[in-house]
């Protein structure tokens, strides 16, 4: 009987009651669209075995569409507009295209993110101040797929082009979708409440609304774009971008962040290869709280959490703290002599080596590139594209 009664208890298949949610700094808990499993189960299984290939999830006919809009950066979509595109797969049924229409260039797999479609304007000038032409071109598309929703990230310039583009358009807009739903998604009412309402046409997507983990794949067909209208925006004078000084740059806004931790000694020469990388300068609580570094510099659940594309660690354990500070980045270097440190299972890529031998040997690196090109070589956008 003893045999028997564990046989039926081991047939009982356990489920993790928080595997579809993740946990906001409000403390609330958020579904997550399209996930199945937990996140972090997710990312450490099976990580050795080769995919199996995923099936394409409509081959229509289709009879209407989602659009998602976003500008791409130095080639790639930011992870808002992944996962917007992946909440458009998801939402669609099999008669709804999937169209993402990209403001500059863009190498991504696009199918592989659920795009049916992909509408990308390769010559999209992004140092070019041109919101009234990017709203026309979406007006353009507008006009011609006639699409059910759009969707957009609400972040920087996906955020704003959303918000223009509903107002001249005087389309139903949604901000800061914290959950979506089949036919219903919440928005913030306060920092304790939501509101519960029907979709809009225009629906702009907080952070991690939706699972990029996708069981399925989209047609990835792509097509020549619609230029952009020749719009000038009325009193403004385009006098160009100019990149800022990385080393005055608040860390929440800041694309490359070199941060060093309590392995890092040689902290001059750590500040010398973070301006020849033309990095803004973190640190862990520990390094702060030593004195080699600002409080304003510490990364981290207790200093600043920053959504940097590239994030190189220096001699950095990994506490959770500091986990939770980098949880946005979109590439995690970690450089480290412990191999099994907590980072690792974060970074994206693990370098085991002493801090001090690989800042060395980077250094003499990024100045050869720079004498190469005659010092006017970034070598962040070129590493973490």
């Amino acid at each position: 009987m003893k045999n028997m009664a564990a046989s039926e208890h081991s047939a009982v298949r356990r489920i993790d009651p928080r595997r579809p949610a993740i946990l906001t700094p409000a403390g609330l808990r958020r579904i997550v669209l399209g996930s199945s499993e937990g996140e972090r189960l997710a990312a450490g299984r099976g990580a050795s075995h080769q995919a199996a290939a995923k099936a394409v999830r409509s081959a229509g006919p289709f009879q209407t569409c989602i659009v998602v809009a976003t500008h791409a950066e130095r080639g790639a979509l930011t992870d808002g507009a992944r996962q917007a595109l992946a909440a458009a797969a998801i939402l669609a049924s099999p008669h709804t295209e999937v169209v993402v229409a990209v403001l500059g260039p863009c190498q991504d797999d696009l199918a592989a993110l659920g795009a049916d479609r992909a509408l990308v304007l390769d010559g999209y000038d992004a140092g070019r101040y041109a919101p009234a032409a990017s709203v026309a071109w979406l007006h353009q598309l507008h006009a011609a797929l006639k699409p059910a929703h759009w969707l957009l990230a609400d972040e920087a310039a996906d955020g704003q082009l959303g918000r223009r583009f509903a107002i001249v358009s005087g389309l139903d807009l949604a901000c800061g979708v914290a959950e979506l739903g089949a036919d219903s998604l919440r928005v913030p009412a306060s920092t304790h409440d939501d509101w519960l309402r029907p979709h809009a046409p225009v629906m702009l997507l907080a952070r991690n609304v939706a699972s990029t983990r996708l069981p399925f794949v989209g047609l990835g067909q792509r097509e020549a774009a619609p230029p952009l209208p020749a719009l000038q925006e009325p009193g403004v004078e385009d006098l160009g971008s100019q990149p800022g000084d990385p080393q005055t740059l608040a860390l929440e806004e800041a694309d490359f962040i070199l941060a060093a931790g309590n392995g890092v000694a040689d902290v001059p020469l750590f500040q010398t290869l973070a301006r020849e990388m033309g990095a803004a300068v973190g640190a862990s609580r520990v390094a702060v709280d030593d004195g080699r570094f600002t409080r304003a510099q510490q990364v981290g659940a207790t200093g600043k959490t920053v959504t940097a594309s590239g994030y190189m660690a220096l001699g950095i354990s990994g506490a959770v703290q500091h986990l939770q500070g980098i949880k946005d980045c979109r590439h995690v270097i970690a450089v480290n002599t412990d191999a099994s440190a907590p980072i690792v299972r974060r970074a994206d890529l693990t370098v085991v080596e002493d801090s001090a031998v690989l800042m060395q040997e980077l250094l003499a690196l990024v100045r050869a590139i720079k004498d190469a090109s005659g010092g006017d070589a970034q070598p962040s956008a070129k590493v973490f594209p």
